[in-house]
């Protein structure tokens, strides 16, 4: 079968911080020159759905603000279809993507994304308290990565904060990002798994987690890839970059 679409993780897939990866612009032109649909998926949580789509038209990419499907994304429905009113870790800019509070009723919740100034004793100790005042515990987890990739390295994701939490609350969160099905079945939107492929970097978030949904992965070289990670089953295809995999479904395409 054919690929009719294809799921593009952001940060150390299609580029790194402010640079793209190895010919990432030019593969994706031709990716949409052949006819297949891409939707960008990211656990990204630092960043609003406005600042990704203006740093990626920045470097240079072609998009539509509306193909961006972000774990925030996912949350904010969360969010809003639980009627919550939580106390959030996020990141400023991140924050602007959910509902404002509600200050006639009391915070029933906490939401935790990447949000490095957030990370102290203050705010987690806060996050604790509203977690052990409510019965049900909701903690919600836009991801729970262990790290990601900056020009300077690998760096602590907020998972560690998230299990922390856990671990003190006596509660276990809900994760709304990848590898979760939950955000595969909004960013696929009634797309049929087996015609779409997703690219990425992270073996298990972005490959498991798509695979386990019936799509196809194929996990790129760059970013946070560490070769020692094993996947079982394994990725439909290991390349060394986006362009390689943009390659590599075209190539498909043909046969």
């Amino acid at each position: 079968m054919s690929i009719k679409a294809a799921l593009i993780d952001l940060s150390g897939t299609l580029h790194v911080e402010d640079e793209p990866t190895p010919n990432a612009v030019e593969a994706l032109a031709r990716l949409r020159d052949a006819g297949v649909t891409v939707k960008f998926v990211t656990n990204t949580t630092k960043d609003s759905k406005g600042t990704l789509h203006e740093r990626l038209c920045r470097i240079g990419f072609e998009l539509d603000r509306s193909e961006i499907y972000s774990s925030l994304s996912a949350a904010v429905a969360f969010v809003h279809n639980g009627k919550l009113n939580p106390y959030y870790l996020l990141s400023e800019d991140a924050r602007q993507d959910f509902p404002p509070e509600d200050p006639n009723r009391c915070q029933d919740s906490v939401v935790v994304g990447l949000a490095p100034k957030a990370f102290n004793y203050e705010q987690m100790n806060k996050a604790f308290n509203v977690l052990l005042q409510n019965k049900e515990h909701k903690l919600v987890a836009i991801h729970q990565g262990k790290y990601y990739k900056r020009s300077d390295g690998l760096a602590l994701g907020p998972g560690c904060f998230v299990k922390g939490l856990e671990y003190a609350a006596g509660c276990t969160a809900e994760l709304i990002g990848k590898p979760n099905p939950y955000f595969f079945k909004g960013a696929l939107d009634g797309l049929d798994p087996s015609s779409c492929v997703m690219i990425g970097d992270d073996a298990n978030d972005d490959i498991g987690g798509a695979m386990a949904m019936g799509l196809q992965g194929i996990l790129v070289k760059t970013g946070k890839y560490l070769p020692d990670v094993v996947l079982s089953p394994p990725p439909t295809a290991l390349v060394e970059n986006f362009a390689d995999a943009v390659d590599w479904i075209l190539k498909k395409n043909q046969a």
